[in-house]
């Protein structure tokens, strides 16, 4: 996997410059010809775009894909979508609100319980009884519409805003959320890569054993060699298949791991398209401060923290406003009556104004709850800064690390095939036993695998880079 416009850490020159001796064209020769008997295919130019009609997935998409389909990035947008609905509810407040009733019964009822004194006539009884009477049933029909609008109402208005921010707040976490998905992904495609490499590797051991056995074999017939090469070589080859077959199940989990991180059947097609790539011998050198602030822009937990803290902030203001007036506009319009034959209307409208007086210090707690929700989110933002400015500086330290880390592994590499030429040229000859050859060949298995996890360790680190600036989604 190329790295183009990938920015790394200033520091010593021996920190970025590759070793001269190891990026000779001859070496490098050497060294593409040695990976590629392990199974590191080595390349130095861009990894291909991902191809799902083919069934081809690169690095970046399953970065992608990763994001897309996650569980974690689904749970995180229908979260998103909950806050949108809440912001919705808030706003609602300054909606109209119309309403309709329709009421139909009958009911008896006291009339001294009506305040008004019915005359009579003079010299006549009392229409009712004065200490009261109970009349009825009478029966009533009613039927009303209602209409109230806020008009101004300053702790909605800011409760309302702050709707929005937790919202806007929510949203930048699904995007952290897919970033997250996305790097869980990419590094789970670079598990199949160091396990696709290692049997590549384990393979290359093996035939190495088994011609180490058959020169043994040949020795021993013609009179020149001894039984112990033998059995020696034939060990060595039951070890290296065994190792084979273990590697085997390690690339087998790496795959099921991968399919669960982007969220595949285990009948989809699935191609690996990429390989283990050397890093390219320079790239472009980016400032501290200028990731820094890159990763500050994109990450969206930042983002997300900052926009938490400007909602806390707001909801404060909101409850240290809740004593402010509120007004309303109402209209209450109907018709009642005995019948429906005959209904008469009546209505009522104004305009309302409330203000709390006291409420048991319930808005004063309510306050100190908010003030402190805000030196909260302001702690968490700060915290939040710091750990980004952490990552970054930390996965540029990790990338010109492994850098150096994979020069140093070729360099070996190279050093342990012309041990493994050289003791097999030795035991060919019949100078000396297989001992020298077979510890050679477990030299050069070592040096593979230390080519291997080298190359594992440095795109690692690239990823860990794109994920601590918010990018993992971006990577190619």
């Amino acid at each position: 996997m190329s790295t183009p416009n990938l920015p790394v850490h200033p520091g010593p020159a021996s920190a970025v410059a590759p070793s001269p001796r190891v990026h000779t064209i001859a070496a490098r020769a050497t060294i593409a010809s040695a990976l590629a008997v392990a199974g590191v295919l080595v390349s130095y130019g861009t990894l291909g775009a991902q191809t799902p009609s083919s069934g081809k997935l690169t690095l970046g998409g399953a970065a992608k894909l990763a994001a897309e389909r996650s569980a974690t990035t689904a749970v995180a947008r229908e979260r998103s979508s909950q806050a949108d609905a809440r912001v919705a509810q808030r706003r609602s407040e300054f909606l109209p609100t119309i309403s309709t009733t329709a009421q139909l019964g009958t009911r008896s009822f006291n009339t001294a319980s009506m305040g008004i004194e019915f005359p009579s006539s003079p010299g006549g009884p009392p229409a009712y009884d004065p200490d009261g009477e109970v009349q009825g049933p009478v029966r009533s029909l009613d039927v009303r519409a209602q209409i109230t609008q806020r008009i101004v109402d300053v702790p909605a208005v800011l409760r309302w805003r702050a709707a929005g921010a937790d919202a806007d707040a929510v949203a930048y976490r699904a995007e952290a959320a897919a970033d997250d998905a996305a790097k869980r992904g990419a590094t789970a495609y670079l598990s199949v890569l160091r396990a696709e490499a290692r049997i590549t590797a384990r393979q290359a051991d093996s035939l190495l054993a088994a011609e180490l056995l058959d020169i043994a074999r040949q020795q021993l017939r013609a009179g020149v060699g001894i039984a112990l090469d033998v059995t020696r070589a034939e060990s060595q080859l039951a070890d290296a298949r065994a190792r084979l077959i273990a590697t085997r199940g390690e690339r087998d989990r790496s795959m099921l791991q991968l399919r669960h991180e982007l969220a595949l059947a285990d009948a989809t097609p699935l191609v690996i398209a990429d390989s283990l790539e050397a890093p390219a011998q320079t790239e472009p050198v980016a400032r501290e401060d200028e990731i820094i602030r890159k990763a500050l822009d994109n990450r969206g937990d930042f983002k997300a923290a900052l926009t938490q803290s400007d909602a806390a902030r707001t909801s404060a203001r909101a409850a240290a406003a809740a004593r402010l007036p509120a007004i309303s506009l109402y209209a209450d319009h109907g018709s009642n009556g005995r019948n429906t034959d005959r209904l008469l209307g009546t209505y009522s409208y104004g305009v309302q104004i409330s203000m709390p007086i006291f409420d048991g210090l319930r808005m004063e707690s309510r306050t100190s709850e908010e003030r402190s929700r805000l030196r909260e989110a302001e702690v968490q933002a700060q915290d939040t800064r710091r750990r980004v400015e952490t990552e970054v500086r930390t996965a540029l330290i990790s990338v010109a690390s492994a850098r150096e880390e994979v020069a140093a592994a070729e360099a070996r590499l190279v050093l342990a095939e012309q041990e493994v030429a050289q003791a097999r040229e030795r035991f060919r000859q019949g100078v000396s036993g297989n001992a020298d050859v077979i510890t050679a060949s477990m030299t050069l298995n070592s040096a593979r695998d230390l080519v291997i996890d080298a190359l594992t360790s440095y795109h690692m680190a690239r990823v860990s880079l794109a994920s601590a600036q918010g990018t993992t989604t971006r990577l190619r």
